[in-house]
């Protein structure tokens, strides 16, 4: 079951009706399932965003199937200033230009390394990019745990604790924890927190 969504494929939800898991998939699959519930089990429906663990609000109104297509604003005349002002740096390489303050050491610094002060610049933030990817992952993955547990679990028993098991990386601790919770919230969880785990 993917985890995670891209910009070309459209997100992936999780839906819970009390502490059961009732619908999963993307917006028309969940909506279609939600649409069949009894009308007193529609009331405690909550959707999350199943990469993000993000609470959502899904608009099930027929009526919400059709969206009318925006009207496009006319557009507005090119203006003098408009026409003259030209983009700095190379747009069509997607290098775009934007003001750095440095003291004049780390200019001197920058100077004196091959390719110039850009060259160096770009190396140095796409090692520091790597260097900290797997750091950013595992601070994600907890933050997306937490924020799925906090809707969930807020008021299950151990909730307190098993949230600085989370953030502390302490798998095992974390897991005892919400072993008693609710199943489908517990694997929800799971699936969240797989990556929080890494740096340990």
């Amino acid at each position: 079951m993917p985890s995670m969504s891209s910009p070309e494929t459209s997100p992936r939800f999780v839906a819970f009706s009390g502490f059961r898991q009732v619908a999963a998939g993307d917006r028309t699959q969940v909506v279609n399932v939600l649409r069949r519930l009894p009308p007193t089990e529609e009331t405690l429906i909550r959707v999350f965003n199943d990469a993000t663990g993000e609470r959502i609000d899904l608009d099930l109104r027929p009526e919400a199937d059709v969206a009318p297509s925006p009207t496009p604003a006319p557009e507005a005349p090119p203006t003098l200033e408009a026409a003259a002002a030209r983009p700095v740096g190379r747009p069509k390489l997607g290098v775009v230009a934007r003001e750095v303050t440095l003291l004049p050491r780390h200019w001197e610094w920058l100077g004196s390394q091959p390719g110039g002060a850009s060259v160096t610049l770009r190396r140095l933030v796409d090692e520091s990019r790597k260097a900290n990817e797997g750091r950013v992952s595992v601070r994600a993955a907890r933050e997306n745990a937490y924020r799925f547990m906090s809707e969930m679990a807020g008021d299950l028993a151990g909730f307190e604790e098993a949230s600085r098991a989370l953030f502390a990386g302490d798998r095992p601790k974390f897991e005892g924890l919400v072993a008693p919770w609710p199943e489908d919230v517990r694997l929800q969880l799971a699936r969240l927190a797989t990556d929080s785990w890494s740096a340990a």
